[in-house]
């Protein structure tokens, strides 16, 4: 049964995303044992044949379905200045419309005593992509990229925010933050005046 759960990494990669799709439908606590297999058109004992436990199934699924969502998200990311008004203001909306119920399952899984460590994990693996990012950026904008990570941390935050609760006076405060920032860096950054990076990365 070990050697199952690893000859089939493509296989494996399917059923995380059917489970990870029935969880978020049901829930932790609504989500029996027999309720992924059947959404990944299985038994529940052939889908132990992949997953030794309900919550390894968990954890992998939600690991692996929120990294393919912070891809898309990052897909979608302005590669340049121009581009950056645009994203703001319309990317919190797609996000939440498409991916507002893997947002919510995913705090439920993170948020939980049980699984609080997989989910610091996540998100310190989220902050090294960020960080990234934010230094692929850093040339355009002539900001260091320590802002630039801040403001895409301060971003990405109120984006989730509003995928979980659909808050648009809180995600509207966040944009008028932007609108009002944004301006003073650039202009800062053509006077000089931010490039002193803080002492630690």
């Amino acid at each position: 049964m070990g050697a199952m759960r690893h000859s089939e990494p493509e296989k494996r990669k399917e059923l995380l995303l059917h489970c990870f799709d029935c969880f978020c439908e049901n829930g932790i606590e609504g989500t029996s044992t027999q309720k992924p297999a059947k959404a990944c058109g299985m038994s529940s004992g052939n889908i132990f044949h992949y997953f030794k436990t309900k919550d390894e199934i968990i954890v992998e699924s939600t690991e692996y379905a929120m990294a393919q969502v912070e891809r898309e998200f990052m897909e979608h990311a302005p590669r340049d200045i121009s581009q950056l008004e645009k994203f703001l203001k319309e990317v919190p909306y797609w996000t939440a419309q498409r991916h507002g119920a893997k947002y919510r399952f995913m705090y439920q899984v993170y948020t939980s005593p049980k699984y609080r460590a997989y989910g610091k994990k996540f998100f310190d693996g989220a902050r090294e992509r960020y960080t990234a990012y934010a230094k692929q950026l850093e040339p355009q904008p002539e900001i260091p990229w320590q802002v630039v990570r801040s403001l895409i941390c301060f971003f990405v935050r109120a984006s989730v925010h509003y995928a979980l609760f659909e808050d648009e006076d809180y995600l509207k405060q966040q944009i008028c933050f932007f609108d009002e920032v944004l301006p003073l860096l650039e202009e800062d950054a053509k006077n000089g005046r931010v490039r002193q990076e803080p002492a630690s990365a």
